[in-house]
């Protein structure tokens, strides 16, 4: 995330929560892969500021800060999609009404599927990792993956990104020093399973990144890209829009040019927090 935090929201999303009586009060961020919840830092302050009650919770198994990740991240060892998805599922489900849900990468997966099964009142998924169907594989999220899918043994294992792949894959639209500090500050060590998993999504039975894309009752549903991600490109953003427009549930599109994969912490990062929750008011 940027160092500074503006915890104002624009003149839009003010609006948009004056005039959301009755709409939801809580929001529940979902970090991806390779990050923590301190990665919402900023997120959480600008909405707190702004009256809500933001929920960040860990991964199971995940130590309880940065340092303590990186010290051990045994606990994360060989969890899956589904391990998470529930985990997920039972904080949301202990709230005392439905949140907005708000995930980056994988945790735009886990929103996906989190809606699918009723969860939620709306759904902001950025720069997801795809449900079952999603087909497009561009070059650049393979190389992207390839830290992990490269080794068949890393799916019972946690794996690291050197700072190079960060660069390259997270966050190539910073320069190295700000890229370094986003290193430092965010990145640890992440499960190898949820990534095979999803990448053998269409090759197995019952995938655990399956969804019912037809599904009429799911909540409205946010899909963010970005023009330079190479992890999650916006091609392949596109193509999993078309996938869940076969539901008749609202699913719409956003594109951010010149942002990367880590657009929820690079400069500019407050007009897509104030994009999600706007459009999640209107929506709810």
């Amino acid at each position: 995330m940027s160092a500074t935090t503006d915890t104002t929201l624009d003149a839009a999303a003010q609006t948009a929560v004056a005039a959301a009586p009755g709409k939801p009060d809580t929001i529940v961020l979902i970090h991806g892969l390779w990050l923590t919840p301190l990665s919402w830092e900023h997120w959480k302050a600008r909405y707190e500021a702004a009256g809500f009650t933001v929920v960040v919770p860990r991964w199971p198994g995940e130590a309880e800060d940065v340092d303590a990740v990186r010290a051990d991240p045994s606990g994360m060892d060989g969890i899956g999609i589904t391990d998470i998805v529930d985990h997920y599922a039972a904080i949301i489900q202990a709230l005392p009404t439905p949140p907005i849900l708000i995930g980056h990468s994988f945790g735009g997966l886990f929103v996906q599927l989190l809606l699918d099964r009723g969860l939620g009142a709306v759904g902001v998924a950025i720069s997801p990792a795809a449900v079952k169907g999603v087909l497009a594989l561009p070059p650049a999220q393979l190389k992207a993956a390839f830290p992990v899918l490269g080794n068949p043994r890393n799916r019972k294992r946690t794996v690291k990104l050197t700072f190079e792949q960060f660069h390259w894959g997270f966050a190539n639209a910073l320069d190295e020093d700000a890229a370094r500090v986003a290193y430092d500050r965010y990145h640890v060590p992440g499960p190898g399973r949820p990534l095979f998993q999803a990448a053998l999504g269409n090759l197995v039975p019952n995938p655990q990144n399956k969804a019912d894309l037809k599904n009429p009752d799911r909540a409205p549903l946010l899909l963010m890209s970005n023009s330079l991600d190479r992890t999650v490109p916006a091609s392949t953003v596109r193509e999993l829009l078309k996938r869940w427009k076969k539901s008749p549930a609202v699913t719409e599109l956003k594109e951010y040019e010149g942002r990367s994969h880590f657009t929820a912490g690079e400069p500019g990062w407050e007009q897509v927090a104030d994009d999600a929750l706007e459009w999640s008011l209107a929506h709810a």
